[in-house]
């Protein structure tokens, strides 16, 4: 496990010089995290460079490689934004030590709550989740003990395996279970976009027990967005607190073919962009702050022409809007 450094280097792009008015690019603005005195209230990158836990779910391996393929699809990202984005560098698993770099994912994601900044981090596969739902409960906790932190998934995959054996990508969301058990923590979960066919009845009936919501991909329809908001806006109700996390294997291969589990029948872009921007819209109403998002799962060694990493660009830049 090491962590590197911002590489202000991967932020290249084009540069149009001829526009009249603001015509700059990610790359021209995005800034490397200074050690002192950030901004806060902007935006963080913090990569997560691994994919040990997808090794150990018996995935396609190659997420590792993910951060660097958002960033640089990102780089040519035309620039909305009023404030400031920081690249905070990368966690990087090189080894088999997956809950060592999920530690330290904890500790840098704890770091950036605690400047003040709102982070959003790049996997890396979905073993993220663990990691950054812990950083999140640093911060939180400490100030808060009874605040309520819930999650909202959009994932093919419920991610509740049981972690008994060796935690993985499949493990992150029944580690959060078992965790909140332990403190006396409520466990508020609710997965969107899951596909009935890559999940067990196993996986179901946990779910259930635990009190889990879900709406499965079939019932993410355009025509139900106004339902899905009622639903999302009754679950945001009890929390003080959001994290939102987006599998891109959620959506249908021929959007994100660069995933370890493609989805046939995965969601459209602009569906799945339509239910990141109710959770976050709803939230904003219910006045849940939303302390954290990271995307999982970008795959580049099997991304036909960078879809998946431009999707994810295109996610991350919507984010930073809003966030």
């Amino acid at each position: 496990m090491t962590y590197n450094p911002a590489d202000m280097t991967l932020w290249t792009g084009r540069v149009d010089s001829e526009e009249a008015g603001i015509s700059s690019r990610w790359h021209q603005e995005v800034s490397s995290l200074p050690a002192q005195g950030a901004e806060a209230g902007n935006i963080a990158l913090l990569g997560f460079a691994c994919d040990e836990g997808v090794r150990r779910n018996k995935g396609r391996r190659g997420a590792k490689l993910g951060p660097m393929a958002i960033r640089q699809a990102l780089a040519n990202t035309a620039w909305h934004l009023e404030g400031v984005v920081y690249d905070a560098g990368d966690v990087s698993c090189d080894d088999s030590a997956l809950e060592v770099a999920q530690n330290q994912l904890t500790a840098k994601v704890a770091l950036l709550l605690d400047q003040g900044l709102k982070p959003i981090v790049l996997g890396g596969g979905h073993e993220v989740a663990w990691g950054s739902y812990k950083g999140i409960a640093r911060h939180v906790f400490e100030r808060q003990p009874d605040a309520h932190v819930g999650i909202i998934n959009l994932d093919a995959h419920l991610d509740l395996r049981n972690p008994e054996l060796q935690s993985s990508s499949g493990t992150p969301f029944r580690q959060i279970a078992e965790w909140c058990q332990a403190k006396h923590k409520p466990f508020h979960y609710y997965c969107l976009g899951v596909n009935e066919t890559a999940n067990t009845q196993a996986l179901f009936d946990f779910a259930r027990e635990q009190g889990v919501l879900w709406r499965l991909d079939k019932d993410c329809k355009l025509t139900d967005l106004e339902t899905i908001r009622q639903d999302v806006a009754d679950y945001l109700a009890q929390l003080d607190y959001l994290y939102l996390t987006i599998c891109l294997d959620v959506f249908a291969a021929s959007a994100a073919p660069g995933v370890s589990a493609p989805s046939v029948m995965g969601l459209e872009p602009v569906t799945g962009m339509q239910l990141m921007l109710i959770v976050l819209e709803e939230a904003q109403k219910a006045d849940v702050s939303v302390v954290l998002a990271d995307i999982a799962e970008c795959n580049p060694t099997l991304d036909e022409e960078g879809r998946t990493a431009k999707l994810a660009a295109r996610l991350v830049a919507e984010l930073a809007q809003r966030l």
